[in-house]
């Protein structure tokens, strides 16, 4: 509601050289598929540990559930163990996916600080089917006003009218001028959590500021 009146304007008197959806949800189960369908995802997430409630989970046990087959064994980061009688967690390795909190509802449950990750430039056209979007930002706190996420959202708007072709979506501008030069308008830190996938190519392009870092010095140190 708080984005919606924010820019009533834009969205009324669209100046964009093509679609901006904003798709928010409160948790990575995604459940209206915002990583698929939005130029900015909104998935609310959480950076505390997991609280667990070891009674409830033995209640599951006893009630049948396979905690090994249908929780452990189905967690990506591989951080969840279970002796038969307690649950734990590493949360240093947590991808918070959320499957176990869902699946053993009322026994697990996220702790503060609760933010969001943000991830850019899905679309769903029929052609080719959906593309997903990836992680710009892997944490941002949601505190009123708002400001870190409004002058973000025009800061990329602002460049996408600059470099942006007709009826080109944020997603390939970036692609098309690279993520580097996205990530720089918008005063972004490059994390880990943004790469979308291996680098295919054997190109490394430097600017001439970083060249006079002299970057290989460190590393052959």
């Amino acid at each position: 509601m708080i984005l919606t009146q924010e820019f009533q304007d834009e969205l009324h008197r669209p100046q964009f050289p093509y679609k901006f959806k904003i798709k928010t949800v409160g948790c990575p189960v995604d459940c209206n598929a915002a990583i698929a369908r939005a130029d900015l995802s909104i998935i609310g997430t959480w950076k505390g540990p997991i609280a667990i409630d070891q009674d409830k989970v033995r209640e599951y046990a006893k009630k049948g559930m396979n905690i090994q087959e249908e929780i452990v064994n189905f967690c990506p980061g591989k951080c969840i163990t279970w002796d038969g009688n307690n649950l734990s967690i590493n949360n240093s390795d947590c991808l918070r996916c959320m499957h176990c909190i869902t699946r053993l509802k009322g026994a697990l449950k996220p702790t503060p600080p609760f933010g969001a990750t943000l991830l850019i430039g899905a679309k769903a056209p029929f052609v080719i089917g959906a593309t997903l979007s990836w992680v710009i930002v892997p944490f941002m706190e949601m505190k009123p006003p708002y400001e870190e996420i409004k002058n973000l959202i025009r800061n990329m708007w602002d460049w996408w009218n600059e470099y942006g072709k007709n009826r080109e979506r944020i997603g390939e501008l970036i692609i098309r001028r690279g993520m580097r030069e996205f990530l720089e308008v918008c005063g972004l830190e490059p994390t880990p959590e943004m790469v979308r996938e291996p680098r295919n190519d054997p190109f490394w392009f430097w600017k001439e500021e970083d060249l006079e870092k002299k970057p290989w010095e460190e590393f052959l140190k």
